[in-house]
Formats: structure tokens, sequence, C-alpha cells
């Protein structure tokens, strides 16, 4: 099998393939054919061969769509990274997915670049904490730098520029002369993708995703929601990430287009629905918030907005069934090249909670502490076994190995499916609070919190606790301007809920933290609400961490959805 894109520009040269929002810039599929023929070439020219792993370190533009197809038409894996991160966190990245090749902009040039510098002076026996990196104040705490032990005896990484590179070290790939290059086969096991996870519950794991998987997974999507080539998809989401990659990658497949995106902004995303007639696109709930907020509602030309990445508020839900905007809450995973379950509008608005039936050859289990299968109406872990699921994690035996069981993929989520098989996601396995002995389920205590009117989010976790192992706590958003009664909020959870699971602190925030996917940022909640040194978060006010206000600003999307 060739690269996805070969074979539409073969059938369809004249269909159009991309536009660019910012310029209305529009290409047909045998554009980008030619665009990406060409980068290939310089790629080629420039060593990157079939079999390489080749990074990305680039903000969404014309150059990173083309850079997805070339790989793929190279042959080589593609491992995208992102473009926020810091060279400390790049070098790991670029490590542990054993990158020879790394194409960055000339934004993030800089932070490659000294990546690369460290993972080589690490293996050259080198202290590259007596330097730490000047584009980022992060990487200069020394104890942080030995998080990562670099390979000895790895090939040299080369940085290629699709800009004019500033230092030498780059090559500037407008500068190299293509050579001609054919398409390369794939195998249905072959790796095209190499994702990292959020890392929101640890450090974050390189995910193989082969061309079966990712087949499998536009094939189920597109059964579930229904695509033609006269659809158009705003992407707005990073696309180091799957929700924001998947469109690109399924744009030949499906040969609708894509209206790209270079970052997110609510009221500009908004009217770029309206002016490309956007048939569909993906989000985040944060996301679908804010854009309401700046236009109330969203372009009727809208019939598919797919929202993941987080679970979706009931309040949210119903905002969206009152001003028509088609949501399809969706549950899935990087790991699952995506899409495990998806509601549709009609299911959202009868079920706020649910996102809906697995898709198409999706085998859902949900399983207890044992492994064992349990009935509807139970909560466990929910377990998934698909096409869709990848193969394991790229250099991480023991994490493949823990990760499987006898009903698939364990995903780490807690979850219940009902009797006609609607999965409700609940929370993390590892939130799971035992407080005095007592297991507590953050998530129905955060269910609780949501309905007292005056509050629209919270977040449960536990802080340690000297007499009670944890201690449950509770980080609330007001619905309205000031905050709630702290004495009335914590009276309507005693009337639905056991007294070992009302939270003993109580803190208020603005928003909740977040991760730039949108899930809650429970490290960072956590924090906050042990802060104090008797470890109980303040009295009043307690404000969200900087920048959690703007993190849907930046590249919200998720392994936990698309």
């Amino acid at each position: 099998m060739r690269d996805f894109l070969s074979h539409r520009a073969r059938i369809e040269p004249d269909g159009e393939a991309l536009v660019i929002a910012g310029s209305g810039d529009g290409y047909t599929f045998g554009n980008l054919d030619t665009l990406v023929d060409d980068l290939a070439g310089r790629l080629a020219a420039a060593g990157v061969e079939p079999g390489d792993h080749l990074g990305a370190v680039l903000r969404s533009r014309l150059e990173y769509v083309c850079l997805i197809h070339a790989a793929m038409r190279l042959g080589a894996t593609l491992v995208p990274m992102g473009d926020g991160l810091t060279a400390r966190e790049l070098a790991g990245q670029i490590d542990a997915a054993d990158v020879t090749s790394v194409v960055c902009g000339e934004d993030t040039e800089a932070a490659v670049i000294d990546a690369v510098s460290r993972i080589e002076g690490a293996e050259a026996g080198a202290d590259d904490s007596d330097e730490p990196a000047a584009d980022a104040e992060a990487d200069t705490d020394p104890e942080r730098e030995s998080e990562f032990e670099f390979a000895p005896d790895s090939e040299p990484i080369t940085v290629l520029a699709v800009d004019d590179p500033s230092t030498e070290r780059a090559v500037a790939l407008s500068e190299t002369p293509a050579e001609e290059v054919t398409p390369a086969e794939w195998a249905l096991d072959g790796t095209q993708l190499i994702l990292f996870t959020s890392g929101t519950t640890g450090d974050p794991k390189a995910v193989r995703l082969t061309v079966e998987n990712l087949l499998a997974s536009a094939v189920a999507s597109v059964f579930r929601l229904g695509f033609d080539p006269t659809d158009r998809w705003l992407v707005t989401l990073s696309l180091h990430h799957m929700g924001g990659i998947a469109p690109v990658l399924r744009m030949p497949l499906y040969g609708m287009a894509v209206v790209l995106r270079e970052s997110f902004a609510a009221g500009p995303a908004v009217d770029d629905i309206d002016r490309y007639d956007v048939t569909a696109t993906s989000l985040v709930p944060t996301m679908l918030d804010r854009m309401l907020d700046r236009r109330g509602t969203l372009p009727e030309s809208l019939r598919v907005v797919l929202l993941g990445g987080a679970p979706a508020s009931a309040e949210l839900i119903e905002r969206c069934q009152a001003y028509s905007v088609p949501v399809h809450p969706t549950y899935g995973m990087t790991e699952t090249a995506s899409q495990i379950a998806t509601a549709r509008p009609r299911e959202a608005f009868a079920a706020p909670d649910s996102v809906g039936r697995p898709l198409l050859f999706t085998e859902v289990t949900v399983v207890d502490e044992a492994g064992a299968s349990l009935p509807p109406g139970e909560p466990g872990e929910i377990v998934v076994d698909a096409p869709t699921v990848t193969p394991g994690y790229y250099g991480n035996a023991a994490a493949t190995e823990d990760a499987f069981g006898p009903f698939g993929f364990h995903t780490g989520d807690v979850g219940v499916r009902d009797e006609d098989g609607s999965l409700t996601v609940l929370n993390r396995l590892d939130d799971r609070i035992v407080s005095g002995g007592e297991n507590v389920d953050p998530g129905e205590v955060v269910e609780v919190l949501r309905g007292h009117s005056d509050v629209a989010d919270a977040a449960v976790v536990g802080v340690p606790d000297a007499e009670w192992g944890e201690r449950v706590s509770a980080l609330v958003v007001g619905a309205g301007e000031g905050d709630p009664d702290r004495a009335d909020l914590l009276d309507f959870a005693r009337e639905r809920l056991a007294a070992y699971k009302i939270p003993k602190t109580v803190a208020f925030a603005d928003a909740l933290p977040r991760t730039v996917s949108g899930t809650i940022d429970r490290a960072a909640v956590r924090d906050r609400l042990s802060r104090d040194d008797d470890g109980r978060a303040p009295a009043g006010r307690d404000s969200a961490p900087d920048g959690a206000a703007d993190s849907a600003e930046s590249s919200p999307d998720d392994d936990r959805g698309e």
C-alpha cells in the first residue's frame, strides 16, 4: 500500500484538499501531491530513509500537512512533538523515540537544536545542566536534568529547517535539491506514527500506531459520523495530537477538504466555520464553551462537532441542545488512534453524561480489580479490544505488557455501561481516593457537586492526610459571579453522599487547571489544595494556576479523544 495521498491524487487530482484559514489559500489533491513529492525529495536528499524515525516540531501550517504525507511517502515513521515543549522535554522524547532527524520551523529551531545538543552532550559525558537553555526557564532546575538517561553511541541527529535556519547546525530544506522519490510500499503492521501521550498520570509514553490502526479508525469513525467529499473539516487542534492529525490523515481517504487554522482563537474559529462552510470540527469542551461565549452559537453549516479530550459537563451539553449545536461527545485515546465510543446528538441530549456506544469493530469490557468482566451498571476499568488499538509502546516492553490483558487494552479509565451498551466514563483508575480505608470515586463526588445550581465545574482529588491517608478535597468553579456558599454546598453534598465521601477541603477557582489537551491537570489541582503548611487549601478563593485559563488557546486535544 502506498501513501494515502498518492492514491487520492491519482483518482481525483482536481478535488479540494486543503484551505489555509488565515490566508484563504486553497489546494487541490493534485497541488498538494506535488508539494508533498517535492518535500519528500528534499528530505530524502537530506538523508531521511525508509524506516527512519522522523521527528516534527512545528506549529500547524501548510508545511506540516505536507510533512505528514511526505513521511508516509518516504516510508519513514513520523514522530510529532509539541511545538511548545522545552528543550529538556524535547530531548526526552527525541531520545525515547529514537528519532534520527527532526523537522523544525523558525520558532522551534532553537529548542530543537538545544534538545539535540543535550542528547549528544550526555552521550559524550558532558554535564549539560551547567549551561541551562536560555529559551526555557523550566530547564534551569539541575535536578530535572537527570530525568533522562540518553542512549549511548547513537547516530548524529539531523536538524532540518523548513524556514531559513539561524545557525549552521540546521539543514535548510529550501536549499536542498529534491531527489526523485518512489512512493514506499507499506504493510498493514508498519508503524506509521509514534505519538506521545499527554503524561497527565506520569511520564509521556511513545505510542506506536500502525497503518492498520489508522485505517480502522478512519473506517469506524466514518461509519459513526458519516462523511463524503463535500465535507470540510476545520482543524484547530495541534497536529502533534491525535485529534489534530487524524483529519489530515483521513483527508485523502474520505476525499474531503481540511480547513487548517494555525492556532485556536474562539471567535475567529467560529468565523472560519461560517466563512468556509465548514461541516465538521473536533474540539475539547473548553474550546466549545469559549466559542459559544464569543458568538452565542455556531453556524448552521456544521453537522458534526466531535467533542472529546475531557468529559463535557451536562451544562455544556444542554447549552448545545438549546442552540442546536450538533455535538457528538466522544471518548478515545492516543492508544486507540482516536475514538472508542461516540454519541450522536440525540443520544447526548438524552443522556449528557454518556459518550455513547462503542464504534464499529470495537469491543469494550468493564472489569473489576481482578480483571473479571462486570455486568451493566457496575463501574470498573474500561478495557478495549479493536483493530484500532496500538500494538504497544515504543521502547517500553514493561508498559506494553502491563497494558494488555485477556479482554484487550486496559485504558486506566473507570466507566460503566448501561443495558443498551452506552458507556459513561467516570474518572481515571489511579484517581481513586482511599480515605480511612474507604474507596472514594472522585467522579461520583464531582457529579454531585456539579448538580448544585451555583457550581459550574469541579475537580476532586485525594490530598495526603496524616490521619486518614488521603483527604477528599474539591476545587470548585462557581456558576455565577461569586463563589458558592461553602456551608450550603457541603449540606447539598451530605444529602447525596456518604459521610466519608464529603470533601474535607473545598477551595474555589475561576477555572480548573487543564493540560493543553483539555484534561484536568490533577497534579496542579492537588498542589493547590495542599499548599498551606497544614496541608489545607486557603478558605477563600483559590485562583487557577498561571496559564490555566489560556490552556485551550495553545493546542488543546487529547490522547483521550479526537
